[in-house]
């Protein structure tokens, strides 16, 4: 897949992918110093990471206009979350917060921010380290088990919570493991970019109460 084929796949708009293309320059420019995403996917990127981005934002709880605060996990090279900023760029009062403990990444997500004038800020830190308060949307793209991440996610839910956490061939192991700890309600949409794959919408999440 090239930007064309991604451009017609979405129908993004030509600044939107003018700001995929400034995204992919600087990762290019980038990755040849630092480690943001194995060197063998670069030449994918359109598909690997683009596209498999962005379909997270046709999942937004209520239209992409209902979703103004934003939490991505893991944040390292922006993917989801960089890709969730772009599409809320002219959405009034979005504000998209990428976590990431090390500090070569947030330089680069801050780099990519500022280039394409995204609504978003790069925070160095741990998830747990994180104040702690709620998001409209939590996401994360291969930081963590299932179980994991939502441990790291209660503390930033409240009723209107939705997580977005795309999820490999294994999704269904990973979802019975959660559901020893943790109630949830889940849909699963299957992925655009990988077969047997699927990006889990999860809502309504609690811990199960530990029993004496």
């Amino acid at each position: 897949m090239n930007a064309e084929k991604f451009q017609h796949q979405t129908n993004v708009s030509r600044e939107t992918l003018e700001r995929y293309q400034i995204w992919y320059d600087l990762l290019s420019r980038w990755n040849k110093k630092i480690n943001l995403v194995a060197p063998s996917t670069l030449h994918d990127f359109w598909l690997r990471h683009a596209l498999d981005s962005w379909q997270l934002v046709d999942l937004l709880p209520d239209g992409r206009d209902a979703a103004e605060t934003v939490l991505d996990m893991g944040a390292g090279a922006g993917f989801p979350g960089l890709a969730i900023a772009i599409a809320l760029r002219d959405t009034p009062d979005a504000q998209i917060t990428l976590v990431e403990a090390n500090g070569k990444k947030c330089n680069f997500l801050r780099t990519v921010i500022r280039e394409c004038a995204l609504p978003a800020k790069a925070v160095q830190a741990r998830v747990e380290n994180l104040e702690q308060h709620s998001y409209d949307v939590i996401t994360a793209r291969a930081f963590a088990p299932l179980p994991k991440l939502l441990g790291y996610s209660l503390p930033f839910w409240d009723a209107k919570t939705t997580a977005l956490f795309p999820k490999g061939e294994h999704w269904q192991d990973e979802v019975k493991a959660a559901h020893k700890d943790f109630d949830f309600d889940l849909t699963t949409t299957p992925s655009q970019t990988a077969e047997n794959a699927k990006i889990l919408t999860i809502t309504n999440l609690c811990a199960r109460e530990t029993k004496q």
